[in-house]
């Protein structure tokens, strides 16, 4: 698939999100790489970069205080490689970038990974075991 495309898709998961959060992501910058850097897969925790899907770096709406302004925007990277490696259509990129970018800004409101991957197992019908790093 080439990136446009894949820009195109990251663009589409983000207008479909509700509207009460797409409203709420201010100060954050959304980008597409294709591949995680040594750093990134470090800080994730991540063996492989086949395993990094997304990653969110910031402060999360619920660490933020009073004192919370005049901060860089937190950001979030989906990872195109290792999404690609793991589908085989377009339809299946489509709708694990829609995750990815559900995950990673469920991250941004607060939600921690393990909460994560218990909604996703019941969202998805997937084992919490299953090795689907994503940030």
């Amino acid at each position: 698939m080439r990136r446009e495309r894949f820009l195109d898709l990251v663009a589409q998961a983000v207008a479909e999100l509700p509207p009460e959060f797409g409203e709420r992501l201010d100060n954050i910058d959304l980008v597409v790489e294709d591949w995680p850097t040594p750093r990134q897969l470090a800080r994730a925790g991540a063996r492989s970069r086949f395993a990094l899907l997304g990653l969110y770096e910031g402060v999360p709406h619920t660490k933020r205080g009073q004192g919370y302004a005049m901060v860089p925007p937190d950001k979030i990277t989906i990872f195109r490689k290792p999404i690609q490696a793991r589908c085989r259509s377009e339809s299946e990129v489509a709708e694990e970038v829609r995750r990815v970018v559900q995950h990673e800004i469920a991250h941004h409101f607060g939600l921690s990974e393990e909460r994560l991957r218990l909604i996703e197992s019941d969202k998805y019908g997937r084992s919490t075991g299953e090795g689907r790093a994503t940030g």
